[in-house]
């Protein structure tokens, strides 16, 4: 029987980098989070959350949030670590597994959440991420166990430093193609637009 997943998905950076929200970016008609939003919705999660920080009042003005539960990370320039904490109170009461994505990586495809749920429910995996051809990347998948670990993390790197530390084994879902492009700079986000 299919776990009940939570996705969550991390919006709240406050675009230090490139210098405007990437969340509002345009991206093919439409804003960078909205084109994220729609994959998510397309990976069947039981419950999906949405963190905001960064430029938070223009995303609830301008990104279709329906159907999201909508969490507020006042903390959001400490970390995505920070994001992730907010939002495990809003988690659902019967969520088995928390899968995290990133606000700006539009080209998360459904099938690889699909493969990466297959991976981590086959294995019955504590922690689970996807093995591109160039290396690993999200979406990443965390049992209910996890949460506690995750409650605790810190900073900005602080899920890669959890994956790494050798506390569970990580089981990896094989995705054709590279990690797919997310947004920290103009540069990735020229990138992007010519990818798609």
């Amino acid at each position: 029987m299919r776990r009940f997943t939570t996705g969550l998905v991390l919006a709240a950076g406050g675009s230090s980098r490139l210098g405007r929200p990437k969340q509002l970016l345009d991206f093919h008609g439409r804003t960078l989070l909205d084109a994220t939003l729609d994959q998510a919705r397309r990976c069947r999660f039981d419950q999906l959350v949405v963190a905001l920080g960064g430029a938070g009042d223009d995303v609830r003005s301008t990104v279709d949030l329906s159907g999201c539960d909508v969490v507020d990370n006042v903390h959001f320039t400490t970390g995505c670590s920070s994001s992730i904490v907010a939002a495990l109170a809003a988690i659902d009461q019967r969520c088995e597994a928390l899968v995290l994505l990133l606000g700006d990586q539009p080209g998360i495809e459904p099938a690889s959440v699909d493969a990466l749920r297959a991976a981590a429910e086959s294995d019955e995996a504590a922690l689970a991420v996807c093995r591109y051809e160039d290396g690993r990347g999200h979406p990443f998948w965390f049992a209910r166990s996890t949460f506690v670990d995750l409650a605790e993390l810190h900073g900005d790197k602080a899920v890669w430093k959890l994956l790494e530390s050798g506390r569970s084994p990580v089981t990896e879902a094989l995705i054709d193609g590279p990690v797919p492009i997310d947004v920290a700079t103009w540069a990735d986000y020229e990138r992007l637009l010519e990818s798609t």
